[in-house]
């Protein structure tokens, strides 16, 4: 009785990874509560084990992703990020880092407070207004790109927070 329901077990960690794939990982975000553009355009796949929360996508780059944003700071982005998600909070964080002065230091958790974003990095953290991550920037150009259609519309399940 106990081997028919050991074999049954992998077979819904598998459906529920196949379920993700209906969705785009700017969707599977807002299921979570977090605008798609904190990932920048151009994920090509990506895996989510509803169980746990790992999660990993796969950028369209072969090198990395790396832009500014203009009077802020400076991103790069490793071809795959890997992680954990559960509503509000993104933990061990893999493939993203942020420019301190001259160093690149690992952002390793993103949480979210209301309508704030606060960004880990282990030793600081720094908080942003959610609105500033409702469209995805481009690598290589951020959002100051030449091409006038580069913004993702707001997902519509995301929800703004002591707004109304």
């Amino acid at each position: 009785m106990m081997l028919p329901l050991l074999l049954f077990l992998p077979l819904l960690a598998v459906a529920g990874t196949a379920a993700a794939a209906n969705k785009t990982a700017y969707e599977a975000l807002a299921d979570f509560d977090f605008p798609p553009g904190i990932i920048p355009k151009g994920v090509v796949s990506y895996t989510l084990d509803n169980a746990t929360g790992d999660f990993t996508a796969q950028l369209d780059t072969k090198s990395t992703c790396e832009f500014s944003i203009q009077g802020s700071y400076s991103l790069r982005y490793k071809p795959n990020i890997s992680g954990r998600i559960s509503v509000d909070r993104l933990t061990n964080l893999e493939g993203v880092s942020v420019k301190i002065l001259f160093f690149w230091v690992n952002i390793i958790e993103v949480t979210r407070s209301g309508d704030n974003l606060g960004f880990s990095v282990g030793i600081a953290s720094a908080e942003f207004g959610l609105d500033n991550f409702l469209e995805c920037p481009t690598c290589g150009c951020g959002f100051d790109c030449n091409d006038g259609d580069l913004q993702l519309p707001a997902e519509p399940s995301l929800r703004l927070r002591g707004a109304f």
